[in-house]
């Protein structure tokens, strides 16, 4: 019982530091699959196999063998470690297969959600971050890893207030929101006075420990200001969306919030197009300057989309290689396209082909098909069962609204995005796992 209540803390550590830093979060996923690990050999714990083994088996071999076909397999299989983050589906599954452990675990990632959403906010409002060049990226290392991460928390805090308990929010339990906002604050002004990493490496850290208290707390008092969480993560992280200026992640964004209306009541489609439309009305300027597809970021994208099925058409089995679209690139550019070089193709679905050929973009296609038609059937179950399944429901609207901004960006490349997509593909499946009461 010790380990399994360790386990959970530290995936709740694990959700908690998705969001501001992906050093720690890999930590509070290397111990909790030691602790997995130990549960395993002590048999208090099995892995249950599940219908995602096979499309991920296959995806993460195919992705070896591509790598090794590569022009530079040492760099190719460097490029591969990220496979090891496929462990957060399996963790996951096996911890959340209780309801209140799952509501716990996500009430621990809207907190990193909110603390990278202030820290965006603040960027834009103390340190001046309000242009292309230098959007406001947080805790995180660039705007588009940032804007991914908050896209995903603002569709979850969503499904948690349309599905949810109903719990009114009251006053007395917004201080660990209100502890959330202060300690970003803090930092904000302590970056600007030129104070380093420390400040931030603390908060990383209260933060993460704040997370585990609230998973393993069972004092009332904790989990009442869990249920505030989403009223302030909403606004918070759909106020850092808007000032991040990224327009796949304003994408994804409308459309996983339409996929949560539609599993709540279609009529509230009505409501988020009413919220589009005032914020066209309005015209930040954050917004307005963003809406063109003429500038020079879309048209790069158009020849990077070119380039990439020329790359595909080349080598269609085994394709460059992970990693090497900034090496192959050049090769395959179009004379027309703006910039020399890029990293990746701004597209899920053309870099896994072009890296991985047709093959590896099939076995994607599956752990895709498989993942949402589990959380739809686990969503539309969630509608009827109890307000506990809205978790269910993020899922389903998280992971459309990623392969949705995943349409104009590689945002699966980025180890904080990719680590959210699995814990939310867990979910369902360990609503599964509870029902058949394993």
């Amino acid at each position: 019982m010790r380990l399994q209540r360790a386990q959970l803390g530290l995936l709740a550590a694990l959700a908690a530091t998705i969001p501001v830093s992906v050093f720690a979060a890999e930590i509070a996923l290397a111990l909790g699959v030691l602790v997995f690990a130990a549960r395993l050999l002590r048999r208090e714990a099995r892995l249950e196999p599940t219908p995602l083994d096979a499309p991920l088996l296959a995806f993460a071999v195919w992705t070896l063998l591509a790598a090794s076909f590569a022009a530079n397999p040492r760099a190719a299989h460097e490029d591969t470690k990220e496979l090891v983050l496929f462990a957060v589906f399996y963790l996951a599954a096996n911890v959340l297969s209780r309801a209140p452990d799952r509501e716990r675990v996500l009430a621990a990632l809207l907190m990193g959600g909110i603390a990278l959403g202030a820290s965006m906010v603040a960027d834009h409002l103390v340190l001046g971050h309000d242009t292309l060049a230098r959007r406001p990226s947080g805790f995180l290392g660039h705007w588009m890893s940032a804007s991914g991460v908050v896209m995903g928390v603002l569709v979850a805090a969503a499904a948690r207030l349309a599905l949810g308990p109903a719990r009114r929010p009251r006053p007395r339990d917004a201080w660990l929101a209100v502890a959330l906002l202060a300690g970003v604050g803090v930092v904000a002004l302590l970056d600007r006075a030129g104070a380093g990493v420390l400040p931030t490496r603390l908060f990383v850290a209260a933060l993460a420990t704040g997370a585990i208290a609230l998973a393993l707390s069972g004092r009332a008092a904790v989990r009442a200001a869990g249920d505030l969480l989403p009223w302030v993560a909403l606004p918070v992280t759909a106020w850092a969306l808007v000032i991040s200026q990224t327009r796949n992640a304003w994408v994804g964004a409308v459309v996983g919030l339409a996929v949560v209306a539609v599993m709540r009541a279609p009529r509230l489609l009505w409501a988020l197009a009413a919220t589009v439309a005032v914020l066209l009305l309005v015209r930040p300027t954050a917004v307005t300057s963003r809406l063109t597809i003429t500038d020079q970021s879309s048209i790069d994208r158009y020849y990077q989309w070119q380039a990439g099925v020329d790359m595909i058409v080349d080598k269609p089995v085994f394709g460059q290689g992970p990693g090497m679209i900034l090496t192959a690139y050049p090769g395959y550019r179009w004379p027309e396209a703006p910039n020399p070089d890029t990293p990746h193709l701004h597209n899920n679905a053309l870099q896994i082909a072009a890296t991985r050929g047709l093959p590896g973009l099939a076995f994607f296609a599956w752990w895709m098909v498989v993942a949402l038609a589990t959380a739809l059937a686990e969503a539309r179950r969630a509608r009827v069962d109890s307000p506990a399944g809205w978790p269910a429901v993020a899922a389903l609207g998280g992971l459309v609204a990623i392969l949705m901004a995943g349409m104009f960006e590689y945002n699966l490349g980025d180890s904080e995005v990719l680590m959210l997509a699995l814990l939310l593909t867990s979910l369902p499946f360990a609503r599964r796992r509870e029902r058949a009461g394993v």
